[in-house]
């Protein structure tokens, strides 16, 4: 059980995965969108997303000629969830 958290958290710990991950905390999203929102290069997000499905952090959907990307599990929904509480309310709070 241990392991496995290591591994959650390693694959988390990296600031463009968690940004990745919060925005598919809101929901589905296409890699043109995380694109758009995150200004990375395709090639720098493909490899970021690449590390999130190794560890089935998020599952990736094909349809027609794009691909969504969610999160693939209450485990990352829960420490984003957590992270978003302890992070981005405290921030929001303090003005």
């Amino acid at each position: 059980m241990a392991s496995h958290a290591c591994e959650l958290l390693k694959a988390m710990a990296n600031e463009w995965r968690l940004m990745v991950l919060c925005q598919l905390s809101e929901g589905e999203k296409t890699v043109s969108e995380l694109q758009a929102t995150l200004g990375l290069s395709q090639s720098a997000l493909s490899q970021h997303l690449a590390v999130l499905r190794r560890e089935k952090i998020v599952r990736a959907r094909k349809h027609a000629q794009s691909v969504s990307y969610s999160l693939s599990g209450d485990e990352a929904t829960k420490v984003m969830q957590t992270l978003h509480e302890v992070f981005c309310e405290a921030a929001n709070s303090r003005g």
